[in-house]
């Protein structure tokens, strides 16, 4: 009766220890299950990051006969600044920024009472050295006439003679001295060099000046001749052999794009930059309407065709390393090639590469600083 009794709480038992057991080995075998799929993830997601994905596009032939456009700063053909020649302070001023000025206009006047109490003193020294210049020669032509009836020596003619040749040099000197302090005093008023356009006044009335161009705003006007005007361009060696003396060239603003100015080549330096591998090429525009001002930013329209089988780029491919500049070029196995190139003109947002790249390479956009020669890279999407 006993076993009768134990039998269905052993069975009970069994079976639930059975479905603990059970229970385990299936909580056991889903995180197995759980743990392949995430390390299947967690490897298909380091993948994805580690892939470097570029966007490429392809060199794009320069069109043929396209002019070669450089950026210039006009400037006047004479620009000058005036400084003061005497001491003193402003009187008044006559001319103030954006006037037109002839050759020796008064700019300004400056009171200098010194030096008018030196010409009145060195005046007065020089009537003094007349009188006794005057004197010394009626005292050596009378010891002549004496000396002719062998009443005097003559030693003693000699040193009358002596005494009116010092006399004489004397007066010279004061001459010499009045003349130099009326120059001076000339300079108290300041005169346009040249015709042209006053571009900056410096000073006010009451203002001390000082002689001379040293020390801090001692510049009175500064001056600029504006017609013709004149710029500077740099041409890259490649097109510095057809810049010719008396091209004609197109000047054009920004701000006007309709507008067009002509000019002509007044000289080039004849060398080449060694720094830049540039040539200076000086342009003359004429200015008769003063339509243009000195100082502006214009660009420059050259009578040269830019070389009609060279490739551009945009400048944002290009990867400046210390053994040159290079491009990164994409194969068809998605590996890279850094490939070294030869550069032209830039023309602003691309640049004409004269040798390296050939149509057909796929080169990449934004290149990474560290990408190197042989790194494999995803093409994500294309700019061709």
């Amino acid at each position: 009766m006993i076993e009768s009794r134990q039998s269905p709480a052993l069975r009970r038992a069994k079976f639930l220890a059975a479905c603990i057991v059970g229970a385990l080995l299936l909580g056991g075998a889903l995180v197995l299950v759980a743990r392949v799929f995430q390390a299947r993830a967690l490897a298909a997601s380091t993948e994805l990051h580690a892939r470097q994905y570029v966007a490429t596009t392809r060199p794009a032939a320069s069109p043929y006969g396209r002019p070669l456009t450089l950026p210039g700063t006009l400037l006047g053909v004479f620009e000058s600044t005036v400084y003061a020649r005497s001491n003193g302070y402003v009187v008044r001023w006559l001319k103030d920024i954006g006037a037109s000025v002839k050759k020796g206009d008064l700019l300004a006047e400056i009171s200098a009472p010194e030096i008018d109490q030196e010409l009145s003193q060195a005046e007065a020294a020089r009537v003094q050295a007349a009188a006794s210049a005057e004197l010394a020669r009626s005292t050596a032509d009378r010891w002549q006439l004496l000396r002719k009836k062998d009443a005097v020596t003559q030693q003693d003619l000699d040193e009358r003679l002596s005494t009116f040749n010092q006399a004489k040099a004397n007066l010279e000197a004061a001459d010499a001295n009045v003349g130099r302090l009326r120059k001076l005093q000339e300079f108290n008023h300041v005169l346009a060099p040249y015709d042209g356009v006053v571009t900056q006044r410096n000073i006010d009335v009451g203002d001390l000046v000082n002689a001379g161009n040293g020390g801090q705003g001692q510049a009175l006007f500064s001056i600029a001749q504006v017609d013709p005007l004149r710029l500077y361009v740099y041409v890259p060696q490649a097109y510095a052999d057809q810049i010719k003396i008396g091209a004609q060239v197109t000047v054009t603003l920004a701000e006007r794009a309709r507008e067009e100015y002509r000019g002509s080549v007044a000289r080039t330096a004849r060398a080449i930059d060694t720094l830049t591998r540039t040539m200076q090429v000086e342009i003359r525009v004429p200015n008769p309407k003063g339509a243009l001002l000195s100082g502006a930013y214009v660009q420059v329209t050259l009578p040269i065709d830019v070389n009609a089988q060279a490739l551009t780029v945009p400048t944002n491919v290009l990867l400046f390393r210390p053994e040159g500049t290079r491009v990164a070029a994409v194969d068809a196995r998605g590996r890279v090639r850094l490939k070294p190139v030869k550069l032209g003109v830039d023309f602003g947002t691309t640049v004409e590469v004269l040798s390296g790249l050939e149509a057909s390479d796929r080169i990449i956009v934004n290149p990474a600083d560290s990408l190197a020669d042989g790194d494999i890279v995803t093409l994500a999407r294309s700019g061709e």
